[in-house]
């Protein structure tokens, strides 16, 4: 069973920028399509985008497309959410997930799990 680890959140003001990090235990990282979800309060988890499991393409909810990359170092069994001009709204428990089939194409938004324990990310205005 795989184990996610995210990090790298904080409080951050309205523009300003931050890069969570997921590390992933195990030697199959490279074989999976990864996610990420997040939870306001008060609301569902929702999709923020995922990233194939060569890292070639990636996939973005509208709320942050422009605005949050993706991206993934397969060495380090790492993916990464970069996210800059971070608005009040982006406020919310980040979490990554794993597909959960081996894959290179995207995946339905059910079929991530393995979830971390999220890392927190605030902005304020």
């Amino acid at each position: 069973q795989v184990q996610l680890v995210e990090s790298g959140g904080g409080l951050v003001r309205a523009g300003g920028s931050l890069r969570l990090s997921c590390a992933a235990s195990g030697r199959t990282f490279s074989r999976y399509t990864m996610g990420w979800f997040r939870q306001g309060p008060g609301k569902e988890r929702e999709f923020v985008g995922q990233i194939t499991s060569s890292g070639d393409r990636t996939d973005y909810a509208d709320s942050v497309k422009g605005r949050f990359t993706i991206s993934r170092d397969n060495v380090k069994n790492t993916v990464y959410l970069q996210m800059n001009t971070l608005k009040p709204e982006d406020t919310a428990v980040y979490y990554c997930g794993r597909c959960a089939y081996a894959t290179n194409h995207y995946c339905q938004q059910t079929d991530f799990g393995s979830w971390g324990q999220g890392t927190q990310v605030t902005v304020s205005s």
